[in-house]
């Protein structure tokens, strides 16, 4: 087994956000001119990882690049709430409709007032982000669950993913905060979001034949600790999730896997664990477990997608702006730069009640 090239990282000079502006100014390298962000410059734009990028410009002050992100999706916003699922130069490539990439919108605009304070923006952005919820729960069957996407012909899937649904519970409650915050009277609205909320956490509290019913996805680390990324569980619970995470996934000195045979090690993965592990309140593992990922980087800090470590090589040879993204958020879960640092951490509808 091979390591990445270790760097004299001793948890002092990157707890400084200066380390981080770099990183940020890289993700907004990549922004286009119309305020989307694709994986590389010019390359494939999908709405979550455009909505995760957006997070880490907010964590590094860039708010008016924060908000052209923001308002790519509100322009290319479908009529019914959703987004396709791929984009290239601004025009959808992949046409399916993925339920959790709409709701995740809640999530990014937390965040962002969250970071900035900045209420007026978030009452603008208001109408396309009651839209796009309505789109996910509107999906939703009497088990709770939701199908992972809307089809090119306009047909839920028969498919139910964990890991999307996981996002979609945590989304949904990033949207009932907001809803608290700029003061909606539609309390009908409110309840069916609230209803929607209880139904799907109980699903992911016992995910027994309701999930992944076409491929058994547990061979995938997400699947472990997206449930507890998602407040459905306590910290009791979450402690025994992220030690099961732990003993399949990690690997001494690199990070966490993203397959369970791969011997690949990956930068999103390992940051998105350690915002699991600081929720299960495991922050000295996270802590650990963070550092290592930082050496999986270009000289100027930027992160690779992962690490083969029977290959010795970076892999793919790509920086992709929400890996960065992953990095960013755990960092700031880490050392609190900004007021969005709990944002994975705490249960933001209980804040703002």
């Amino acid at each position: 087994m091979h390591l990445p090239k270790q760097k004299i990282l001793s948890g002092i000079e990157n707890a400084n956000s200066d380390f981080y502006k770099t990183i940020g100014s890289y993700i907004n390298s990549c922004q286009s001119a119309s305020g989307g962000i694709p994986s590389l410059q010019n390359g494939k734009l999908d709405p979550w990882d455009h909505t995760e990028s957006i997070m880490a410009l907010a964590i590094v002050g860039n708010l008016d690049e924060a908000k052209r992100g923001f308002t790519w999706l509100k322009k290319y916003q479908n009529v019914d709430g959703s987004w396709y699922s791929e984009y290239v130069n601004d025009k959808p490539t992949i046409r399916n409709k993925q339920t959790h990439f709409s709701a995740y919108m809640a999530v990014g605009l937390i965040h962002y007032f969250l970071v900035s304070k900045d209420i007026e923006f978030i009452k603008q952005m208001w109408p396309s982000l009651i839209k796009a919820i309505d789109f996910s729960i509107s999906l939703q069957n009497q088990k709770g669950t939701i199908p992972w996407c809307i089809n090119e012909d306009g047909l839920p899937d028969d498919e139910y993913l964990l890991t999307a649904s996981s996002s979609i519970l945590k989304s949904l409650e990033c949207g009932i905060a907001l809803f608290k915050i700029i003061n909606d009277q539609n309390k009908s609205r409110l309840e069916s979001w609230e209803f929607a909320y209880k139904n799907l956490r109980r699903a992911i509290r016992n995910p027994e034949g309701l999930f992944d019913l076409k491929i058994d996805r547990k061979r995938f680390s997400m699947d472990s600790y997206y449930p507890v990324l998602s407040g459905a569980f306590n910290k009791a619970e979450s402690k025994k999730i992220i030690k099961h995470a732990y003993n399949n996934f990690y690997i001494k000195g690199i990070g966490i896997k993203c397959v369970i045979e791969e011997p690949w090690v990956t930068v999103a993965e390992t940051n998105e664990f350690v915002l699991a592990a600081i929720k299960a309140n495991e922050v000295k593992l996270a802590k650990e477990i963070f550092l290592e990922s930082l050496n999986i980087s270009d000289e100027e800090n930027i992160p690779y997608m992962g690490w083969q470590y029977e290959e010795n090589i970076f892999w793919p040879d790509e920086k992709p702006t929400w890996t960065a993204a992953a990095l960013m958020l755990a960092a700031d879960a880490i050392y609190k730069f900004t007021d969005g640092n709990n944002l994975f951490l705490e249960n933001q509808s209980e804040i703002f009640n």
